[in-house]
């Protein structure tokens, strides 16, 4: 019998785990410039939990043993409840009760929505639960519209208490909210959606229809789009009744997904069901717009989480592997890649913060900050979801077969991705969108070049590149044709800006050197010779210890 050892481990990487993923000097930077320097250490106590074994296993768990549809009990009657595994309630505790929901709303705080941004991005143990935080958060300011039902709901809706089950509202000491707005025929076309909403005898409507796609069906409330009389409106709706008997929805099946399998997205039809109109008849897409923008935002602070986790992945495995007698992080090319990963990186990093503070700052009245908002929202949400999955990919190929492997994680980062494009309205959606501010509210282009503008003389090619902007939007010729090339470069003087501004000077010149400059290759791994990658690589490895 041979004696030797066939199966001796070495050049494996350990786990990276026990680390605070808030260690990102990017995020910590622009917490405080951006006003929220007071919650520092709540983000890091948050990161520290995100960091620790317990709770990536609960975000494993949760995708890998999905959400189960139960439509009768035992005896025939209709339940329509979906039964979850219990790592997903810890997540979901977990996430309430440092605040990731609707407490910002609550809190007077300058800041409070940066925080919340910040606690978004390091919690990024799982995708799908985040869904119904992101949900309730975006529904309050639309819920506003309606002074009773807000003055009623509200408090439950950002209150830090998780309180799982189909009760009555009005019994909990918490709230879970969702939104229940696409339609087969009509997909992001929210005006074609067929849903009819009949006015009852009692102020209610009876909402009859079918619902595409609904996130987290076991939500205690429901933000829908229906036709009423006077055209599309919209309507809170209640899993369960005042009274404590269940409203008359009907969870048909839960969507089969690419990714985002701990989130139970489901098809159901309203049978009759009680909603209550919040803003006028016929208002519905206006009603909900502050919601748009909330979402929105966090489809950016998703993908610049995405990133991050990526490139802090790929920099600790090449950290510790070693191949051809050097460890992966000493090789030129190795540190190509990873550099670049950490630009794009920062670069979503210090953009989405930059959209948190003016989404705090338009929340107290501040209108320069709310039309910066409107279309750099637009414009980054295009743009960042878009380079997400591309991140992503070139991540886990730093961890070659490794990567490709479940066990990693990188194929659930990989799944999680795409969708942040799709969700809220698709590339195409977002890049139409940016250009109807351009026209409609043509002060917003105004305040958009006006900022980026603030970091001109420091590069020539970023003043290259304003100027290229510029002459692109002198004509509005064939202007739907060239969208997506009109908000991407948007989307990146918006980036180089913030970076020149706020951005140690080894990183604003290599995202200039790469992403401004037109012999840019365009594959990451391509930054050009000549640059100082030795910081960027330092800043991407302080997660790793």
């Amino acid at each position: 019998m041979s004696s030797m050892q066939t199966h001796e481990v070495y050049n494996q990487v350990p786990p990276l785990v026990g680390h605070d993923t808030s260690d990102d000097p990017a995020l910590r930077e622009g917490l405080v410039r951006e006003g929220a320097g007071w919650a520092v250490e709540e983000v890091s106590a948050l990161g520290r939990i995100a960091g620790s074994a317990e709770a990536q296993q609960w975000g494993r768990l949760a995708e890998r043993v999905p959400p189960r549809l139960l439509t009768h009990d035992r005896y025939g009657h209709r339940i329509d409840e979906v039964d979850y595994v219990p790592a997903y309630h810890q997540l979901m505790e977990t996430a309430i009760s440092h605040g990731l929901h609707g407490a910002a709303w609550a809190d007077d705080r300058p800041g409070a929505h940066v925080a919340r941004a910040a606690k978004m991005m390091v919690w990024n143990v799982d995708a799908g639960h985040g869904c119904p935080i992101s949900m309730t958060y975006s529904v309050v300011p639309a819920l506003r519209a309606h002074a009773e039902l807000s003055a009623r709901f509200e408090p439950l809706l950002t209150n830090r208490v998780y309180d799982y089950g189909l009760r009555d509202p009005a019994t909990k000491r918490g709230l879970v909210a969702g939104m229940s707005m696409t339609e087969k025929q009509g997909g992001s076309d929210v005006r074609a959606n067929t849903t009819r909403a009949t006015p009852q005898t009692d102020g209610s409507y009876a909402l009859v229809g079918h619902k595409w796609f609904t996130s987290a069906p076991m939500s205690d409330l429901f933000l829908t789009l229906a036709q009423a009389p006077e055209g599309l409106s919209c309507f809170l709706v209640p899993r369960v009744l005042p009274g404590g008997g269940l409203n008359a929805m009907r969870l048909v099946r839960l969507k089969d997904k690419l990714g985002n399998r701990s989130n139970a997205s489901s098809e159901i039809e309203y049978d009759g069901a009680t909603g209550w109109l919040v803003g006028e008849e016929g208002r519905g897409v206006r009603t909900i717009v502050e919601m748009v923008n909330m979402t929105r935002l966090d489809c950016v602070i998703g993908a610049a989480s995405g990133m991050r986790m990526g490139l802090t992945q790929a920099a600790h495995h090449a950290r510790h592997r070693s191949a051809f007698g050097k460890r992966l992080v000493d090789q030129p090319l190795m540190r190509n890649v990873l550099a670049d990963l950490a630009v794009e990186s920062e670069a979503a990093t210090t953009a989405m913060l930059r959209l948190a503070g003016a989404n705090d700052r338009a929340t107290r009245g501040d209108e320069a900050e709310s039309a910066l908002r409107r279309i750099a929202l637009a414009v980054t949400k295009y743009y960042v979801c878009k380079r997400g999955p591309m991140h992503a990919a070139e991540a886990l190929e730093c961890l070659g077969g490794n990567g490709y492997i479940e066990d990693s994680d990188m194929p659930r980062l990989y799944r999680e991705l795409p969708l942040l494009s799709i969700w809220e309205g698709s590339g195409n959606v977002a890049a139409l969108d940016a250009l109807r501010a351009m026209v409609r509210e043509p002060h917003t282009l105004d305040v958009f070049v006006a900022e980026a503008e603030q970091a001109t003389g420091q590069d020539a090619r970023f003043d290259d590149a304003v100027d290229r902007l510029k002459k692109e939007l002198t004509s509005f010729d064939d202007i739907e044709h060239r969208a997506r090339r009109i908000v991407e470069q948007m989307a990146l003087v918006f980036q180089g800006s913030q970076l020149l501004r706020h951005s140690p000077e080894a990183v604003a010149a290599a995202f200039c050197a790469s992403r401004l400059d037109r012999d840019w290759g365009g594959a990451f791994g391509t930054l050009p010779s000549g640059l100082d990658l030795a910081p960027i690589i330092d800043r991407a490895l302080v997660e790793t210890g």
